[in-house]
């Protein structure tokens, strides 16, 4: 495994070649004091056993596809299942393939772009695919950018699943929360979007305005709508360190663990896309790029 570390005046980021994995990103707290706001592992060699794809790269495919397999032009594409259900690119997605560090640069606005080829079929995908992932500080914000080109008609959908803990306590009920989100998948009980679109109004899940997260668990897929004009923002008055999320993307899964505290936010194109026609496009043409682009914006609590 290698290892590569950039900064700033505002943030340290490390990076492992392995599942493209953040390993570290370290800021400033309210008292001036470093703290890591992802969860990881100090030792490199324990994400090979790790099984929450611990700030990893998701895909081919990040999330659930359904019927344990996906059709493209008439022909049906098997996948990797448990009882029906594809999850997170397969057997060995992203997350566990061993990236190659392309590029690090150090000057201003640093950045590390790594690079993976997947081959055709793996993982049951058609194409060649070709993935370039860049991870770039300006500032006080860390933006993510996905990129990919194909060979052949596949389901593409890439994101980070960092999970982050701005203060390191072992909860999360004290943290502010707000979402750009009006609407939410509905989901069956094998977490598979049932097609439905459900307003989060008169449920756990509406964040329209400021609150805490409080008892509030999820994984859960929300319906980001552009027409909403403020960003997906968390908050600690405990570190005073808050996070604004901003994304390209339609959906962001966010995912709470019952083992421990921290929160994801995966930007990315609905779960199943590839199985439920009324779902954004999922498929990814020769000639066509694939794009993800989010930030994560830091700052401190007003």
């Amino acid at each position: 495994m290698n290892q590569v570390t950039i900064k700033n005046n505002f943030i340290t980021l490390t990076v492992l070649d392995y599942g493209a994995i953040i390993q570290k990103l370290i800021l400033k707290n309210k008292d001036g004091n470093d703290i890591n706001v992802v969860v990881g592992f100090e030792e490199p060699e324990r994400y090979l056993t790790d099984n929450k794809s611990l700030g990893a790269c998701i895909g081919r495919y990040a999330g659930r596809i359904s019927n344990s397999s996906f059709t493209i032009d008439g022909t049906d594409y098997p996948l990797f299942a448990h009882n029906g259900v594809h999850l997170h690119g397969g057997k060995e997605g992203f997350g566990k393939k061993i990236w190659k560090i392309d590029k690090v640069h150090d000057g201003e606005n640093p950045f590390v772009t790594l690079t993976y080829n997947s081959m055709d079929m793996e993982e049951g995908y058609p194409g060649n695919l070709a993935v370039t992932l860049t991870y770039k500080l300006m500032d006080s914000s860390l933006h993510i950018i996905h990129q990919a080109t194909t060979d052949k008609a596949t389901p593409v959908n890439l994101t980070n699943h960092s999970y982050f803990n701005l203060d390191g306590e072992v909860k999360l009920d004290h943290y502010d929360l707000r979402m750009p989100c009006s609407e939410f998948l509905e989901l069956d009980p094998q977490l598979m979007p049932t097609g439905e679109v459900v307003s989060v109004k008169g449920t756990n899940y509406d964040f329209l305005e400021r609150k805490k997260i409080d008892q509030t668990r999820f994984d859960t897929p929300f319906v980001l709508d552009s027409s909403l004009r403020f960003n997906t923002k968390l908050s600690s008055n405990k570190s005073g360190i808050s996070m604004e999320v901003i994304t390209d993307q339609p959906a962001m899964v966010v995912y709470t663990p019952p083992e421990f505290a921290a929160i994801c936010f995966e930007t990315q194109n609905f779960p199943d896309a590839p199985n439920q026609p009324s779902f954004p496009n999922s498929i990814l043409n020769p000639g066509e790029t694939y794009h993800n682009g989010t930030e994560y914006r830091f700052g401190f609590v007003n």
